[in-house]
């Protein structure tokens, strides 16, 4: 109200004039999108800690990724997240087709690396037998190998990780003549000569690959509707969030539940919702087992996304198994980048890339990444997980998936949802 002068005097008048500075607001509050053990379905629930999350939603069940995207979230500094848990995740777990008996084999330099796989053909109990050569000028690289299931037995002598004319190369040798088991070479930096398995004999274990419903599941469970308040759509609701993950959208294919091409327009409906509120961001998975010119061609020529809107991460990390059936357990690694990117906020702020950062939690990488390999993929949005000798396993892009080089880096498309936010 404007003063009102009713006699004379000095009076002073306070007017607010010039700009206003800009309100900071929080940019780190994650969104999961996936199957539970239990809990309210197709609503964002509020979570703000691991132990609200089992409470509310259970712990970690066989064949789902959610609970683990959520645990590593919080594992790397995340704060607040959403949870929509989706209808038939109630670990109901099936097989999704005859398994088969596996082994990696262990490097003999470095026991932590595995450098074969080793696949049974049929089933009954195998075994692999590994041992240097007894002669000795035999080469450095040289190992034998020795299969054995049931009565029938195969030997094959003074193998090698070496490729060329004249050499007796592990995978070509084995995969053409052997009749029990079938081996691919596991990619490392190591040496043909440290990549010789271990001595030593070891059984073929069935790893049963589950899924996480027992019905059938199509794109547009996961894709949802804004109006019930189901899948991603139904983020709409939760005004507040700033990172979309949905991590089951993997656990599914694994399970033969949905194609690549239901990957595609889960992961599209993710882009598209962030696009349309303008104030979030999609963080995606590639695909499990892929080389780094697979997820290029994948990522470039087949998905063909081009949005500011979001990022995608390769390769898939290895972290400890929760539910004690093996050392380690290869996830995507989307709700892990997502406890970075919040980490990252809170301590330095958005202006900083998650990039050059330590992912906590994760003690392996599904694919070890050169430099060259980066080369080709960094260009294509396609941002990199690496493991560097003495410095852990870091983050090493901070790129989204969009063409116009305006909104090449994920700093950039930061600060565009901060100032949209409020």
């Amino acid at each position: 109200m404007a003063p009102q002068y009713l006699s004379p005097g000095v009076y002073v008048e306070e007017v607010d004039k010039g700009s206003k500075p800009i309100e900071g607001v929080g940019t780190s509050v994650a969104a999961f999108v996936g199957f539970a053990e239990k809990g309210p379905v197709n609503y964002p629930t509020f979570i703000a800690n691991w132990g609200q999350f089992v409470q509310t939603f259970g712990s970690f069940m066989p064949g789902g990724f959610m609970a683990l995207a959520v645990h590593g979230y919080f594992n790397n500094g995340g704060g607040n997240c959403y949870v929509t848990r989706l209808a038939g995740g109630n670990g109901e777990a099936e097989e999704a087709g005859p398994p088969a008996a596996q082994a990696a084999l262990p490097s003999g330099a470095q026991a932590s690396i595995e450098t074969l796989a080793v696949t049974a053909l049929g089933a009954g109990e195998v075994t692999v037998e590994v041992s240097k050569p007894s002669e000795a000028d035999a080469p450095e690289d040289a190992f034998n190998l020795k299969i054995k299931s049931g009565g029938d037995e195969e030997t094959f002598e003074n193998l090698t990780f070496k490729k060329g004319k004249g050499v007796r190369n592990v995978v070509d040798v084995v995969n053409k003549e052997s009749k029990l088991v079938k081996v691919k070479e596991k990619e490392s930096a190591l040496s043909i000569p440290e990549k010789a398995p271990a001595p030593g004999t070891y059984p073929l274990t069935v790893q049963t690959t589950t899924a996480v419903t027992a019905g059938a599941i199509s794109p547009d469970v996961l894709v949802g509707d804004a109006t019930e308040r189901s899948g991603v759509m139904g983020l709409e609701l939760a005004d507040d969030v700033t990172m979309v993950i949905c991590p089951d959208i993997m656990a599914l294919y694994q399970a033969g539940q949905i194609s690549k091409e239901g990957v595609k327009i889960i992961q599209t409906a993710m882009l598209d919702h962030c696009a349309n509120m303008k104030d979030r961001f999609a963080i995606l998975d590639c695909l499990p087992g892929q080389s780094p010119q697979e997820v290029k061609d994948w990522i470039v020529n087949e998905a063909g996304y081009d949005s500011l809107y979001g990022a995608v991460y390769y390769p898939w990390i290895k972290v400890a198994n929760p539910l004690g059936n093996g050392e380690g357990v290869y996830i995507p690694p989307s709700g892990y980048m997502a406890g970075v990117y919040a980490r990252v906020d809170t301590e330095r702020g958005v202006h900083k890339a998650p990039a050059n950062e330590i992912v906590r939690g994760a003690i392996g990488l599904e694919t070890l990444i050169t430099k060259s390999e980066q080369d080709s993929l960094n260009p294509n949005g396609i941002n990199c997980i690496r493991a560097f000798p003495g410095r852990g396993i870091r983050i090493w892009g901070a790129r989204t998936l969009a063409s116009d080089a305006s909104w090449r880096y994920i700093t950039s498309a930061a600060c565009s949802t901060l100032s949209r936010s409020r």
